[in-house]
């Protein structure tokens, strides 16, 4: 029996028309799963939109919390950050595929999947440590360049169109980070911190894509074994393991809701909307994170990370506006493939 004839098999048959998270995360109702009229792959569109809204959302709060966490081996924070987000991430493919659905779904995402686990552990092990040689706005507004990243990336090996309003967003997003990090032209910021972070941008617009370019295969199983890849390497390099029981719930947060939760949401929105889109959504994480520092830590802005931010907010307001705009207009007859009546 294919893979796919495995998930049309699946006990998800009751859910009807609610779009509960398990609707939202289900196999059955994934547009690569199946033919989709125009109107059925808007829908997915903005399925997947918000679920991608929802993981920068949830990645935003990692600098918050990272803060709150004392232990100084910074790999033994990437090592529990990663167990607990592989462990969140098996519950989650438990609870919807079943064990032996899990087993399929890790035995079916091939190179495609072994490729996205390499950019996410390399991804969340760069953050963790970046952390301990620059600001969590530095590192989050250097993310930033993820859209642009993942366009060129679509654009050259796949040759996915990018719109002209996409373009014009990722113009403005990178315009206003440009003006975030200005002041680390004056070397105050580590070149080690900045080298890091631009290493995130790579491997997250190179997830982005091989996602998008494979829509069907099911990639949330590639980021549980990108997380255990993480928690693999970092067990090699640390010093040790023990950390107080305060640091543990911290690191439990860190894990298993900023980054497990977050993975499971881009998973399986990434693959629903152009490589692009997803990027430029992406956007919010650097764009919320160093806010909930401020108001968490008290790491106040800069005015011209401020500055930025605004322009970089607005831009994703326009651009998300536009999107709407388009997937709830009409489709006429005879338009997109679709006949018009005789």
């Amino acid at each position: 029996m294919s893979l796919a004839a495995q998930r049309a098999a699946c006990s998800f048959r009751t859910i009807r028309r609610f779009p509960t998270f398990r609707a939202m995360t289900d196999p059955m109702t994934d547009s690569a799963s199946m033919p989709a009229s125009p109107a059925q792959s808007r829908r997915d569109e903005r399925r997947g939109s918000l679920l991608v809204f929802l993981s920068a959302l949830m990645w935003s709060f990692g600098g918050a919390i990272a803060r709150f966490v004392d232990t100084p081996d910074s790999w033994t924070v990437v090592f529990w950050r990663s167990v607990w987000a592989a462990a969140f991430l098996v519950c989650f493919m438990v609870w919807r595929d079943g064990w032996r659905g899990m087993a399929a779904l890790f035995r079916g995402m091939g190179l495609p999947g072994l490729a996205v686990a390499a950019c996410f552990a390399t991804a969340s092990t760069c953050f963790v440590v970046a952390l301990s040689y620059t600001t969590v706005a530095n590192i989050l507004l250097i993310q930033a360049g993820v859209p642009l990243l993942a366009a060129l990336f679509a654009w050259i090996v796949f040759r996915e169109a990018v719109s002209a309003a996409t373009w014009m967003a990722i113009a403005a997003v990178i315009a206003g980070v440009a003006v975030m990090v200005s002041e680390s032209l004056d070397g105050a910021v580590s070149p080690v911190g900045d080298g890091l972070a631009l290493l995130i941008a790579v491997t997250l617009a190179t997830a982005t894509v091989i996602t998008r370019r494979f829509a069907h295969v099911r990639m949330t199983p590639a980021t549980c074994l990108g997380a255990l890849f993480a928690a693999a390497f970092a067990a090699s390099q640390a010093t040790a393991f023990v950390v107080s029981g305060r640091d543990m719930g911290f690191l439990f947060a860190f894990g298993a809701l900023n980054l497990g939760l977050g993975l499971a949401f881009f998973a399986t929105g990434a693959r629903l909307v152009p490589a692009a889109v997803a990027a430029l959504l992406g956007t919010f994480e650097p764009l919320l994170g160093p806010i909930w520092v401020w108001l968490v830590h008290g790491e106040v802005p800069s005015a011209r990370t401020i500055v930025g931010g605004a322009v970089v907010f607005v831009a994703l307001l326009a651009h998300i506006g536009l999107e709407l705009r388009r997937q709830t207009r009409p489709v006429r007859p005879g338009v997109t493939g679709i006949p018009a009546p005789s």
